[in-house]
């Protein structure tokens, strides 16, 4: 066989060889370690202050509330702003907060939050202006990270690799948190997380900047760009139903935030037990991610999002009524895998049927549906703990988190027949 006819050799590290997209996800890992550290602090203090299940819920409510706020005006302006400018601004933004966090668990910082009516208080002012840095965050880089890949053949690679980094990120990030308030206290945990904020910014400074797509067709207005981001989705049948299961999988499913009630008082396994149990569902998604790199999910994806969070509702009921360590973790495990399934197909279909110039606008839409959701669902979780009970409420969860898959599967029927595989997306 004559050189020029043989077969490309696959190269599955063509996206590391460029190397800001190597800054990028060495800068997006620290950036994830260290929110996933200062995300597992603040509940375990807020909870260790207050003894509420409630006020965990809340955290999640102070974020998401600002986040969603800003979401649509965040995806305009992350299509109107150079994305560089937009990142380095926010991982600023967010390294002040981290600063404040470990100013208020400092000694003086103590003082203040078990002395006061509202002792809680300045860590929630905290969250809210960290949710609202989160939310023109996501949009940028987002649409910031094709960016970087000049040869639009080694953009699946780069998603690919951003993801399961991300994912790896978010395993390594609980595990270290828990440990570090187990051995070193609150204080300095947020320090770590300080640090590791830091670096994320240093490097995400490296990266060179790079102008905004071209715009097709006639610029718009204000009003008008932040709404088409969403007219883009809501007329996108397939792109709008994967969204949608996911938003509701997430926002009834979402045990996560309860976690170190389970850790404290069911499984009795402590700090250290809670970054464990934080990090189960990020090893599954990992795990997930790279066997679909090997065997991508094309066949019948459509049928097989739908068992995939089927699973994840039975997996998240059973690990409610599980009261033994290590069986928690397994089923933590398993809403990891099944979730990543999720998070593939969507990601796949935003990628692929949204135009460069409008990624900020749709990505903030999907930060909306999908984002903050997790927030929203820990607010959920928390006031169903405070009605029915832990137990009882993640229960709920799951049924619910089921039921959505089932009227999804009746209504969606485009979603139901997705099949991607060549052949079929030619056709």
């Amino acid at each position: 066989m004559s050189a020029s006819s043989a077969t490309p050799r696959h190269d599955p590290y063509a996206a590391l060889r460029i190397p800001d997209f190597r800054r990028l996800i060495s800068a997006r890992v620290c950036l994830t370690v260290a929110t996933r550290i200062q995300g597992l602090v603040v509940g375990w203090q807020i909870f260790r202050l207050t003894g509420d299940p409630l006020a965990l819920g809340l955290i999640g409510l102070a974020e998401a509330i600002p986040s969603i706020g800003v979401s649509l005006y965040a995806g305009h302006v992350a299509d109107s702003v150079r994305r560089k400018n937009i990142i380095v601004a926010t991982v600023a933004a967010q390294v002040l907060c981290a600063v404040a966090l470990a100013l208020l668990a400092s000694p003086v910082g103590l003082q203040l939050l078990t002395r006061e009516t509202w002792y809680t208080l300045p860590l929630y002012t905290v969250i809210f202006v960290s949710g609202i840095a989160r939310g023109f965050l996501g949009p940028a880089l987002f649409s910031f990270m094709p960016q970087l890949i000049a040869d639009r053949e080694k953009l699946a690679n780069a998603v690919t690799w951003n993801s399961t980094t991300y994912q790896a990120a978010a395993v390594l990030g609980p595990a270290i948190g828990g440990y570090l308030v187990a051995h070193l206290g609150v204080a300095n945990s947020y320090t770590v997380a300080t640090v590791l904020l830091i670096v994320a910014l240093v490097q995400f400074a490296a990266i060179a900047s790079r102008p905004l797509p071209p715009i097709e067709g006639d610029k718009l207005g204000l009003q008008e760009s932040i709404l088409s981001g969403l007219r883009f989705i809501w007329g996108n049948q397939l792109v709008l139903a994967a969204l949608s299961l996911d938003l509701f999988a997430v926002l009834f499913g979402g045990a996560v935030a309860l976690l170190p009630v389970f850790a404290v008082d069911i499984l009795k396994v402590g700090a250290a037990g809670l970054g464990h149990l934080e990090s189960a569902p990020a090893i599954g998604s990992v795990l997930m991610a790279t066997l679909l790199t090997y065997f991508p999910l094309r066949r019948h994806a459509g049928r097989k999002l739908l068992w995939a969070v089927a699973g994840f509702g039975a997996a998240t009921i059973l690990f409610a009524l599980s009261d033994t360590f290590w069986i928690s973790l397994f089923l933590l495990f398993l809403t990891g895998m099944f979730d990543s399934v999720s998070v593939i197909v969507r990601s796949t279909l935003l990628h692929t049927f949204t135009p460069e110039h409008m990624k900020g606008r749709v990505s903030a839409v999907n930060n909306i549906f999908i984002g903050s959701s997790n927030e929203i669902g820990s607010f959920e979780s928390g006031v169903a703990a405070r009605v029915l009970g832990v137990v009882n409420s993640v229960i709920f969860g799951g049924f619910m988190t089921i039921g959505v898959v089932g009227i999804t599967a009746v209504l969606a029927d485009k979603l139901r027949r997705l099949d991607m595989t060549p052949e079929k997306q030619k056709a």
